[in-house]
């Protein structure tokens, strides 16, 4: 048995250690578990599509997609990102397709559910053709935030790539005064934030800046450019291993002569201008109608009414 002496001088010290905690400001002392490690996950690989995939594009209505009888069976799908659900992108890609998400990074769409976001400054002339859209002046630091949120929108949706459209405004009366510089740094800008997703992105037309945009971009989709004699200046993308998507719009495509084919779909032909081009003739509706060089045969992809 420990002497009195000590057990008071123990009784003492405990005392004293007790004051001295509950002076302390920070209380007395908790042990703390480690933090947990968060939960990672491996980012997805971005895909970049080849020269030579094959291609349809529909926009005017969400598609319904079959597995079994897929039509056309091409690998490689733009679609409209907001009028097709989720559900629509996964099941394309579980049958082994790509998904490129289109959208309007070059015009404010009155329709859009983030039209009331865009400030009044924001805001060019209206489009030629379209009515319901007006050029943006994509110097605008709020029109790129607005962009930045549908880049991630097309991320959270699935989209392997997207299609950004409308980034030519320095030849056209956007009412901005958009020089071609404009163009080239917002294009770099948009590709900077896809890469942030892992998604691939391409250019739209804007065959005057090629040489400055295509290290940025991973493919082309072009217009008309049979119609307006500009194919020969997208002719890089292909020697840069990067494909050009084509499309023209014959005013009568249901009842093409077969010479007005053979002018539109020279890609068979090595040294032609369309060379390795993926091209494809569509009404300019651009719905589920689509025909493709090298056979007659003409293809409906089945929609979904909206």
């Amino acid at each position: 048995m420990p002497s009195t002496k000590s057990f008071l001088s123990w009784k003492a010290l405990a005392l004293i250690g007790l004051q001295i905690v509950a002076a302390s400001p920070l209380g007395p002392v908790r042990h703390r578990r480690a933090a947990a490690k968060p939960k990672t996950t491996k980012p997805r690989a971005t895909w970049k599509p080849s020269v030579g995939d094959t291609w349809q594009i529909v926009l005017q209505d969400p598609i319904k997609v079959n597995k079994k009888t897929l039509s056309p069976n091409v690998k490689v799908w733009t679609l409209d990102m907001y009028d097709n659900d989720a559900s629509t992108f996964k099941a394309l890609q579980d049958a082994g397709k790509k998904v490129i998400c289109y959208f309007s990074a070059g015009s404010w769409e009155d329709w859009r559910d983030d039209a009331d976001q865009f400030n009044d400054s924001d805001l060019g002339n209206d489009m030629d053709g379209w009515d319901d859209e007006r050029w943006l002046n994509t110097r605008s630091t709020n029109v790129r935030n607005i962009m930045k949120k549908r880049i991630a929108y097309a991320a959270s949706k699935g989209c392997n790539a997207i299609d950004p459209d409308n980034l030519d405004g320095y030849g056209n009366d956007t009412g901005m005064n958009l020089s071609k510089a404009d163009s080239i740094n917002y294009i770099k800008f948009l590709a900077k934030t896809a890469a942030a997703y892992n998604m691939s992105i391409g250019c739209k037309n804007s065959p005057e800046i090629v040489a400055q945009v295509i290290g940025s971009v991973d493919f082309v989709t072009v217009e008309q450019c049979v119609e307006y004699d500009e194919c020969d200046a997208y002719a890089p993308y292909i020697k840069a291993g990067k494909p050009v998507f084509h499309i023209e719009y014959p005013d009568s495509p249901n009842s093409m002569s077969t010479a007005s084919t053979n002018n539109i779909c020279t890609s068979a032909t090595k040294g032609s201008s369309t060379y390795g081009f993926t091209t494809v003739i569509k009404k300019l509706a651009l719905d589920g109608w689509v025909k493709y060089c090298g056979g007659s045969q003409v293809y409906t992809t089945s929609v979904q009414s909206k």
